[in-house]
């Protein structure tokens, strides 16, 4: 087959190519750094020929152009499956509305649930073979290209090839349309140096990893802070299984510690389904057999978690309350980040033998603007708050205060445990409220 003729058969410049688009159409930008640019912008500029365009998106890294020109929301409502800080910014302006999910039901959603009219996803160019490689998040793309009615690809000259695994490709004649859009270049995800609270907990967690344990880090400073003291540590011959592929890795890598040699599956191979960072990390990616990209489904599948020995899954939230509900979404209702994959490690590494998740979080939260601060300990979520991680399924909290695991316990040794490690100044209030829900013993002390 010639794919070379077929290829310019299909290429369109992106103005035509979001002629597809049609008057109350389902519209997909993928995930992370597999969103759109140039078709987003050419479907914003058809702001005045259409209506009723809804587009689900996720961690979205750039701005989006159909939310620039339609401060109203007169014709483009924008969605989101996972909240970066630039659709935490639409959202508290009324732009963005968040999509429930646990991530490794992703693509069951799609295949299963959902309608997409047009699929727009940025992809590395081309193979000799007819393959575009969807390079930095397969996640649930190849169930929105199959679920698509019409399909359209975004080729960008800069993408890493991602090596698989599975469901890392798009075959050409998939596709209905072409577009390049050059040297876009890729967005990036530096993550904020790590301070001293982030070290105290980062150690506390490091003592408990041991040689040849599986490694899950999640996004933010905590859990980077963990990857980068490993790195430093003693301990060797770790393995990666993870959704999100960061920086902190590389970290571990280049100090020879990431062999992935005792892991009971995959041996050999760091898994993983997305990757937002440096330049530095993309370029570790690109054409690296000793990285397998999978799809969510996969590497998120708590069955699959569970058959590997010492999983160590790292994770942050935003407060906990003394049931030991943790929500590490939302402030109340207002939606801060997603449920992601959280609740999907916290339940496979308990089912790992010698498994262990942690969440960590800060003990109090300091508000600049108002010079006041507050627990991140509380009595119960406020009302609206999301329980991200049921108190059924929650092991071990960590904050600068200490270390707790909850699994198996009573509520009054839940609140004994999590007041423990609670800001001193909050801990006697803490008990109080404990005492008004009868969840505190009398024998306990304060």
């Amino acid at each position: 087959m010639n794919f070379t003729r077929e290829y310019q058969d299909k290429l369109r410049t992106p103005e035509v190519a979001v002629q597809a688009v049609r008057s109350g159409d389902w519209i997909d930008y993928g995930f992370a750094t597999n969103q759109p640019v140039l078709l987003d912008d050419a479907l914003a500029k058809r702001k005045l020929e259409l209506k009723d365009i809804k587009i689900r998106s996720a961690l979205t890294l750039r701005p989006r152009q159909v939310v620039s020109v339609d401060p109203d929301r007169e014709v483009f409502t924008f969605c989101s499956w996972h909240f970066s800080g630039y659709d935490r910014q639409l959202h508290d302006r009324n732009l963005c509305n968040f999509i429930p999910m646990i991530y490794r039901n992703m693509p069951l959603y799609y295949r299963n649930d959902l309608v997409v009219n047009v699929a727009m996803i940025s992809v590395a160019p081309m193979d000799k073979h007819g393959y575009f490689n969807l390079s930095l998040a397969t996640s649930a793309t190849r169930a929105i290209i199959e679920t698509a009615k019409i399909v359209i690809v975004e080729v960008n000259d800069q993408f890493p090839q991602a090596l698989g695994g599975r469901e890392e490709c798009i075959h050409i004649s998939e596709v209905d349309f072409i577009v390049e859009s050059g040297n876009v270049g890729i967005p990036e995800l530096p993550v904020d140096p790590s301070d001293d609270i982030d070290k105290q907990v980062a150690r506390l967690i490091v003592e408990d990893v041991v040689n040849g344990s599986i490694l899950q880090l999640g996004i933010g400073g905590m859990p980077n802070a963990v990857g980068n003291m490993i790195a430093e540590s003693d301990v060797k011959d770790l393995g990666m299984h993870t959704e999100m592929l960061v920086d902190a890795y590389l970290a571990i890598y280049k100090k020879g510690k990431l062999t992935n040699k005792h892991k009971n599956i995959d041996r050999g191979k760091c898994v993983w389904t997305f990757s937002a960072g440096t330049r530095e990390l993309y370029d570790w990616i690109d054409q690296n057999h000793f990285l397998a990209v999978y799809p969510v489904d996969y590497t998120n599948n708590p069955a699959v978690i569970g058959q590997f020995d010492n999983f160590i899954s790292v994770n942050s939230c935003v407060e906990v309350d003394l049931f030991g509900q943790i929500s590490s979404e939302s402030s109340g209702v207002r939606q801060i980040s997603g449920t992601g994959g959280q609740l999907d490690f916290v339940t496979g590494a308990y089912q790992s033998k010698g498994g262990k998740s942690f969440i960590c979080f800060r003990s109090s939260f300091s508000n600049k603007k108002t010079n006041t601060i507050t627990s991140c300990v509380v009595p119960t979520l406020a009302t609206g708050g999301i329980v991200t991680d049921p108190r059924t399924q929650a092991h071990y909290l960590v904050n600068e205060w200490g270390k707790v695991k909850l699994a198996g316990c009573s509520t009054w040794e839940r609140a004994e445990r999590i007041i423990s490690i609670a800001h001193p100044d909050f801990r006697e209030e803490l008990i109080k409220k404990a005492e008004q829900m009868k969840i505190w013993r009398r024998s306990n002390k304060s």
